[in-house]
C-alpha cells in the first residue's frame, strides 16, 4: 500500500499537522524539515492532490491561455509568470486557442469547472470587446495580457507601445533628424494603432511634418519591411525611418544596403522589440526593448492579488515602459551634412 501522511509523521518522529504544514510550504523547524525530507524519500510518499483539493477547495494551479504557442515573445513572458507562480507554490497549465474553435471567454470554464484557481489570457491581437465584457461580468480571477479593448473593469497588463515609439522619435530628433518616415504594422495587431499614434502624436508635438506617403503598412515580416523600405526610397526626402518592429527594420536595412546606401551614414533606422537578432545585424539596431519578463511577473502578481483580495481588488490597466536601446544604426544629421 502507498505510504500515508501518518507513516511519514511516525518515521520523522513528528505530528501529522507538522507534516501537513511542511507539505503546504509553511515554516517548520529546520531539524524537523530535514527529518521529513528523509522520511518522504525513504517511504516514496506522494500526497493525494485530489484529496487535498477537496479539503482546501484549491487546485494550486493557474491557467495560461494563449492565442498561439508559436509567438517568439511568449517564452520570456512564461518565465516571468512561472517565477511568481513557483514562489506562491502554484503550477502553470497552458492552453492554446489555436488548437480549438473557442473564443477567450470560453476559457472561463477552466475556473468554473474547478481546473484552475485563476487565469492569465495572453494575446497581442486586437480583442473582441464583447468577449472581454463577458469575462469582466463573470467576476472571476482573470488577468488579460495585451489588448483590453477599452474594458475598464478588468485587470490587464501590456507594454506602453505609444511611449516606446515616442522615445524613438524623440531620440532621432535629439540627434538632429526632422524628416522621419514610419513603417507601420498589421491592422490585426492591437499594438499597431498605439505605435502609430505614438509616431503621429510625437511628430506633432515636436513640430515635425508628417507626409502620408512616409507611412507604409506591413505585416511585420522581414520581407514586407524590405518592400516598404524600397517604396520609401523611391519617395525619398527623409533622413530616418522608425520601423514599428525589429523584423521590418531588418528587412529595411537590407533594402538600403542593396541599393548601395549606408546605414547610418546615409540613413538612420530604428526598430521596436529588441529581438536577439537586432544586436547581431550590421550595423546593430537601435530599438525599444519590451520588458517581457517583467510583464509576465506583473501579470502573475496581479492575478494572485486578485485571488487573495477577491471583491476588494480594484482592476486597472498596467502599462510597462519599454527601454530605449541605442546601438549603431543611427547618426546625427550634423555628421551627415558635414560629409
Amino acid at each position: 500500500m502507498s505510504a500515508t501522511i501518518k507513516d511519514v509523521a511516525k518515521l520523522a518522529n513528528t505530528s501529522k499537522s507538522t507534516v501537513s504544514r511542511y507539505l503546504n510550504g509553511l515554516p517548520i523547524k529546520k531539524q524537523t524539515e530535514e527529518a521529513l525530507k528523509i522520511a518522504i524519500k525513504e517511504l516514496n510518499y506522494h500526497r493525494n492532490e485530489n484529496a487535498r483539493r477537496l479539503v482546501v477547495n484549491k487546485t494550486q494551479t493557474i491557467g495560461i491561455v494563449v492565442d498561439s504557442m508559436t509567438n517568439l515573445f511568449y517564452p520570456m513572458i512564461f518565465r516571468g509568470i512561472e517565477e511568481i507562480a513557483s514562489e506562491k507554490g502554484f503550477n502553470c497549465v497552458f492552453y492554446s486557442m489555436a488548437s480549438n474553435k473557442y473564443n477567450e471567454s470560453y476559457f472561463q470554464n477552466l475556473y468554473f469547472e474547478g481546473h484552475v484557481d485563476g487565469i492569465i489570457m495572453i494575446s497581442f491581437r486586437k480583442r473582441n470587446q464583447q468577449d472581454l465584457l463577458d469575462i469582466a461580468d463573470a467576476d472571476i480571477p482573470v488577468v488579460v495580457f495585451g489588448d483590453s479593448a477599452g474594458v475598464d473593469n478588468l485587470v490587464s497588463v501590456d507594454v506602453d507601445n505609444n511611449f516606446g515609439i515616442s522615445e524613438l522619435v524623440r531620440y532621432l530628433n535629439r540627434i538632429g533628424h526632422r524628416k522621419i518616415a514610419y513603417i507601420s504594422g498589421p491592422s490585426a495587431a492591437a499594438a499597431t494603432q498605439y505605435r502609430l499614434a505614438g509616431y503621429l502624436e510625437t511628430m506633432s508635438q515636436l513640430g515635425l511634418e508628417v507626409k502620408p506617403e512616409w507611412i507604409i503598412p506591413t505585416n511585420w515580416s522581414n520581407e514586407e519591411g524590405y518592400n516598404a523600405m524600397n517604396r520609401l526610397l523611391a519617395i525619398g526626402d527623409f533622413t530616418a525611418v522608425v520601423a514599428s518592429n525589429d523584423e521590418t527594420a531588418i528587412g529595411a536595412l537590407r533594402a538600403v544596403q542593396e541599393r548601395g546606401f549606408n546605414v547610418p551614414s546615409d540613413l538612420s533606422i530604428t526598430g521596436f522589440d529588441d529581438i536577439t537578432l537586432s544586436s547581431w545585424t550590421y550595423p546593430t539596431l537601435t530599438t525599444a526593448k519590451q520588458p517581457f519578463f517583467e510583464m509576465g511577473k506583473k501579470a502573475a502578481n496581479e492575478l494572485f492579488k486578485r485571488m487573495d483580495e477577491g471583491e476588494e481588488y480594484t482592476p486597472k490597466r498596467h502599462l510597462l515602459k519599454p527601454e530605449l536601446i541605442i546601438r549603431d544604426s543611427c547618426r546625427k544629421v550634423s555628421e551627415l551634412i558635414s560629409k
